[in-house]
């Protein structure tokens, strides 16, 4: 085997021949070292900070100190820059971080001094506080609005069986719908009813009771399903059928889903005797464009 290396002939005798293992040893030093091969050699040149750190996040140019990087230990950007792992540098020699910067500015700024992003901004900062592993402003945002109120909320979808389950469903039919339609839009029945039991003309709940006191034969006699697409329900809770429809429209909209609602009667169907299931029936109207 013949190898040139440079300008230099190596013949292709036995006595001069180069193995492959050989030739390979002479190119595994890369011109620039990668983040693996720099993490290998950081424990004996660990990589070093100035003071004052330039930072491209995503394009976005930050300036900040290297203590306030470190400020809490346990966090992505501490473990970062404490010389133990590889960063890369910019054309112009920022530290470079692939991530989008656009709320970057709140994180150093809690970073800094402790200070919260506005009302409106939180729910994204929380998004990256999760990325960077910022513990202390997690906790701070979490006790703010609109978090503080959605964990409120969470508790109370919580006791909803298939909660999010339910939700695809509605979306799912109503894509189908459209799309077997050719329409802009696709109407659903959706049943939400808090009591178990069906309300009649002839029976009433006990006051402050969400069930109605019956033994497991009577009960089984009440069980059906409302000829419906999707039924929420029940739930034992303050909280009303009201709330509920909140929610689901509230849940439909953060993913860019347009829907109205409206009652349109009870579902009515006769059960045993004189009584009827008495749960409200709502059309959904999926809007798609």
């Amino acid at each position: 085997m013949v190898v040139v290396t440079g300008q230099n002939k190596v013949s292709g005798k036995p006595d001069d021949a180069m193995s492959s293992s050989d030739a390979e040893d002479d190119f595994q030093e890369p011109a620039t070292p990668t983040a693996t091969q720099a993490g290998q050699s950081l424990p004996l040149l660990p990589q070093q900070f100035p003071e004052v750190i330039p930072l491209n996040v995503g394009g976005m140019y930050f300036t900040t100190r290297l203590s306030t990087l470190r400020r809490y230990e346990d966090t992505m950007l501490a473990a970062m820059f404490s010389g133990r792992h590889y960063i890369p540098t910019d054309a112009e020699g920022r530290y470079f971080i692939d991530r989008d910067g656009t709320y970057f500015g709140d994180i150093l700024n809690f970073l800094r001094s402790g200070d919260l992003p506005s009302r409106e901004r939180v729910r994204s900062v929380y998004k990256e506080a999760q990325y960077y592993s910022i513990g202390p402003l997690l906790d701070n945002l979490e006790d703010v609005q609109p978090l503080k109120g959605e964990k409120v909320r969470q508790a109370f979808l919580g006791l909803m069986p298939y909660y999010k389950e339910h939700l695809e469903r509605i979306i799912e039919i109503a894509k189908l719908r459209a799309m077997q339609r050719k329409a802009r839009f696709a109407k659903l029945k959706v049943c939400v009813f808090k009591e178990e039991m069906p309300i009649t003309p002839y029976e009433c709940p006990l006051f402050n009771s969400l069930r109605f006191e019956r033994n497991d034969s009577e009960s089984k006699l009440f069980e059906h399903h409302c000829e419906v697409d999707v039924s929420f329900g029940p739930w034992e809770a303050v909280a009303d059928v009201y709330d509920l429809l909140h929610c689901i429209v509230t849940d439909l909209s953060e993913r860019g889903i347009t829907v109205d609602h409206q009652c349109i009667g009870v579902c009515d169907k006769h059960l045993i005797n004189h009584y009827y299931c008495k749960r409200p029936i709502y059309e959904f109207k999926i809007t798609w464009w």
